[in-house]
C-alpha cells in the first residue's frame, strides 16, 4: 500500500528515520546508491544495517542482509518489521537476493521509504516475493516423497 510517512504510527515513522540514519554508514563508491535499513527483532531490539559494495560486484552486501546477518549472528530468529530506505524519491524494492534471504524467517511487515520525499510503501516479505521457496517448501517436499514412497511400498506388497 502507498502512503506517506504521516500516515505509519510514532514507531514506525521512527524506525524509517533509523534506515534513513543507517544510510551514512554505507559503504557504495562504486554506485553512489545508499540503503539503510532498520530491522526489528521479535523481543524488540532494532538492528541497523547499510549497503557494502565490493570491486568485486558479487562480494557487495545489501542494507537488509547486512541489518539480517548481524540479527542472525546475536541470536535473533524471529522478526517482526523491517523499514529500508534510500534516496530516490518513491521508494525502492529489495533486489531479488535479499527479497529470498528475508522470506527465509517467515512473513513480517516491511516499509519502503525514502531520505528525500515522505513517501511510503507498506508491504510484507510475503508481498514482496508472493509464491516464495521457503523452509516450508522443503518440509512439504520431505513429507510428500515419504508419502509417495510409503504408497510405492504398499503397492510392491
Amino acid at each position: 500500500m502507498t502512503t506517506t510517512k504521516a500516515n505509519l504510527t510514532q514507531f514506525e515513522q521512527e524506525l524509517v528515520d533509523r534506515a534513513v540514519g543507517a544510510m551514512e554508514k554505507a559503504y557504495c563508491k562504486y554506485s553512489g546508491f545508499k540503503v539503510g535499513a532498520a530491522l526489528v527483532c521479535e523481543d524488540g531490539e532494532i538492528i541497523i544495517g547499510a549497503n557494502h559494495e565490493n570491486a568485486s560486484y558479487g562480494a557487495t552486501i545489501c542494507a537488509e542482509r547486512s541489518a539480517m546477518v548481524t540479527a542472525l549472528t546475536k541470536g535473533h530468529r524471529k522478526f517482526k518489521l523491517l523499514a529500508i530506505a534510500t534516496e530516490l524519491e518513491a521508494p525502492c524494492s529489495p533486489c531479488g537476493i535479499c527479497r529470498q534471504y528475508l522470506i527465509e524467517f517467515g512473513d513480517y511487515k516491511v516499509i519502503l521509504g525514502s531520505s528525500t520525499s515522505d513517501q511510503i510503501i507498506e508491504t510484507t516479505t510475503y508481498g514482496l516475493l508472493p509464491y516464495a521457496f521457503t523452509p516450508k517448501s522443503l518440509d512439504d517436499h520431505e513429507k510428500e516423497t515419504e508419502e509417495r514412497n510409503h504408497q510405492e511400498g504398499e503397492k510392491k506388497h
